[in-house]
């Protein structure tokens, strides 16, 4: 049964895709069949792994929806045991069209359960936002990862999250607990993201990863290539960064 791991920060631009991205295919580079599942409508997902949004006829709105079984809407990616569950625009109206519907918050939940048995890790790529997409995310993880930028205000807006991660626990998913905070964007060079690093990690403890993601020139780049850092460049700081979060995660789990 596969344990689901939902990448959330309402705050854009925090490294959020590319640790979905990257993150997922390590664990694929490392034997785990994982299914990488974007729900966020601007389809960055996606594109890292080579498939343009607009391509993209059938998406998990879809699946959401109830138009198509969720199957028939997985693509293999060319990251041996890595699928990708798409988005792409019609996922933008979603959050208004299921606004009426009974059981609104478990739409993806109910999409994920019969994947389940077919991977050891679902990983989802959230929207930047805490809206209703998010909320089905929440309500199906088993686990939250954080990404944190270390740059000023990096805790800005996490208050927000860990309430409402903490709402979701309470009322919609009492299983949910939080995997751990990444941070990311971090550059050994300035005293800044030392000085956040140190903040975030007196914070929350144990919470935060050993592992942190650096700027890194080539990790910006892959994206624009179709492919995660691993086979754009796969000796890089940043590749040799995701490939050792992925250890680490995985040994968190095998410790649990």
């Amino acid at each position: 049964m596969a344990k689901i791991i939902a990448i959330v920060n309402q705050k854009g631009g925090v490294g959020k895709t590319t640790t979905a991205v990257n993150l997922a295919a390590c664990l694929a580079g490392m034997n785990h069949r994982t299914l990488l599942v974007d729900v966020d409508p601007q389809g960055n997902a996606g594109s890292g792994l080579g498939f343009a949004k607009d391509d993209i006829a059938a998406s998990i709105y879809h699946a959401l929806i109830g138009e198509r079984p969720t199957q028939e809407l997985i693509l293999p990616t060319r990251v041996e045991h890595l699928d990708l569950l798409p988005s792409n625009n019609d996922l933008a109206g979603a959050e208004v069209e299921l606004v009426g519907w009974d059981q609104r918050e478990f739409r993806l939940r109910d999409v994920l359960t019969e994947l389940r048995k077919d991977y050891a890790f679902i990983l989802i790529d959230c929207p930047p936002s805490l809206g209703l997409l998010t909320v089905n995310a929440l309500a199906a993880a088993d686990t939250v990862l954080v990404p944190i930028q270390t740059e000023y205000y990096a805790l800005e807006g996490l208050g927000h999250l860990l309430n409402t991660i903490g709402l979701i626990h309470e009322h919609l998913n009492p299983g949910l607990a939080i995997e751990g905070i990444l941070l990311t964007m971090f550059d050994r060079r300035t005293n800044l993201s030392q000085q956040v690093a140190g903040e975030v990690t007196g914070h929350f403890g144990e919470l935060v990863f050993e592992t942190v993601i650096p700027r890194n020139v080539r990790l910006s780049e892959s994206p624009s290539f179709g492919v995660p850092i691993t086979v754009y460049d796969g000796q890089s700081a940043g590749a040799l960064s995701y490939i050792a979060l992925a250890e680490e995660f995985l040994a968190r789990n095998a410790a649990a």
